[in-house]
């Protein structure tokens, strides 16, 4: 076997993650490495604080990026929060609301399911009455954006449903982060968590979270040590303490969190409002371009996310042949349905640097092409 160098072809990533990365953030990556105690370097964490506090709207001083992907941002979220027989609401509309429940229980946690439909927004309703015959409830968990299915769930009133009965909010924002509102101070949510290579359009590898005041109250009253040592936001907290305090937890992947500035740098320039309004103009011009091909959304109108867009793949049409004619002759990329639409569903997403009008042509002209219309 001859081995050289990897050099992999310019795609366009429109599928549901990792998105597009600018070349300013390219050029972020490839800076000089220098150590993760270095003054600079933390100086440098210092401002990776303040701009995802700034991405969250959130005043939460933990407030950080843990050196691994969304899904051990999930993690940590669980781990430090769900002690052995604490009870746990999770609304659940898609595959990410049954992977809440595995973390529950692999905490030792009671998981009450709120189950909706696959390409619907959380029902209220449901989450309410859940409560009120679960009263000893004491962590309401959701998807606030569920990358399985396209589906965009209100946050603001989930939250203040879950405020109602005294119970802690955690929410997977990994597709939402930068991409639609979201204000986590304003809509009481006490622990998030995100993903780098979403709406943010970094590398993949990291994951932003934030805790509310409750919310550390919460682990460090814990009675059992949190399962996970890397994972342990108590320590974790004093690698990001700032002001020179900063003790050795692990090695920081430092150009990774080089990109990460750099991608919420372009984020704070442009203004997060200007941020979500960009992805729904851009959302409306693709959508009117799959509607003129006859392709169908899953998810209707008022609760479609539009960073991930979730569509029916028309009768006749082979899922794979499509997507690999795609990738092959256009190095454009999107997405296989997963769960309950694998082999159903197309997810086209429209994130972050990828969400541009030259993208959303180049992928309609060659959706028209392959599916010889």
């Amino acid at each position: 076997m001859h081995i050289s160098s990897f050099n992999p072809p310019r795609r366009i990533l429109m599928g549901p993650g990792p998105s597009d990365i600018s070349p300013q953030v390219l050029n972020a990556l490839s800076r000089p490495t220098v150590g993760h105690l270095d003054p600079l370097f933390i100086n440098m964490m210092d401002e990776v604080k303040y701009l995802l506090k700034y991405a969250f709207q959130t005043e939460n001083e933990m407030t950080l990026a843990i050196s691994a992907p969304g899904s051990a941002g999930m993690e940590a979220c669980f781990v430090n929060l769900v002690e052995p027989g604490d009870k746990v609401v999770i609304c659940i509309n898609g595959v990410f609301g049954h992977r809440m429940q595995e973390n529950v229980e692999r905490c030792g946690g009671e998981a009450v399911l709120v189950e909706g439909e696959w390409g619907r927004a959380v029902n209220p309703d449901q989450l309410e009455q859940t409560l009120k015959e679960n009263t000893d409830a004491k962590i309401v968990a959701f998807v606030h954006a569920e990358t399985s299915t396209g589906a965009l769930s209100d946050a603001q009133t989930l939250c203040a449903i879950a405020k109602q009965y005294d119970c802690l909010t955690l929410v997977d924002a990994v597709t939402s982060l930068g991409g639609v509102e979201l204000r986590v101070d304003d809509w009481q949510i006490d622990a998030i968590y995100s993903g780098s290579q979403k709406c943010l359009s970094c590398v993949p590898g990291l994951s932003p979270v934030s805790f509310s005041s409750a919310a550390v109250e919460k682990i460090k009253m814990r009675k059992t040590n949190v399962q996970s040592w890397f994972l342990d936001q108590s320590l974790v907290m004093d690698y990001w303490a700032g002001e020179g305090k900063r003790s050795y937890h692990h090695t920081a992947p430092v150009n990774a969190l080089y990109g990460l500035h750099e991608s919420l740098v372009m984020l704070y320039q442009e203004g997060l409002e200007n941020s979500w309004k960009r992805h729904q103009q851009l959302h409306q011009v693709l959508a009117d371009g799959l509607t003129e091909l006859g392709i169908e959304f899953i998810v209707p109108e008022n609760e479609r996310l539009p960073q991930l867009n979730a569509v029916y793949i028309p009768e006749g049409i082979e899922d794979a042949k499509v997507r690999s004619k795609l990738l092959n002759e256009f190095n454009l990329e999107i997405g296989a349905g997963l769960g309950n639409f694998a082999g159903k569903a197309w997810r086209i997403g429209l994130m972050g640097y990828a969400a541009r009008k030259e993208n959303i042509s180049l992928c309609l002209s060659a959706l028209k092409e392959v599916m010889g219309q």
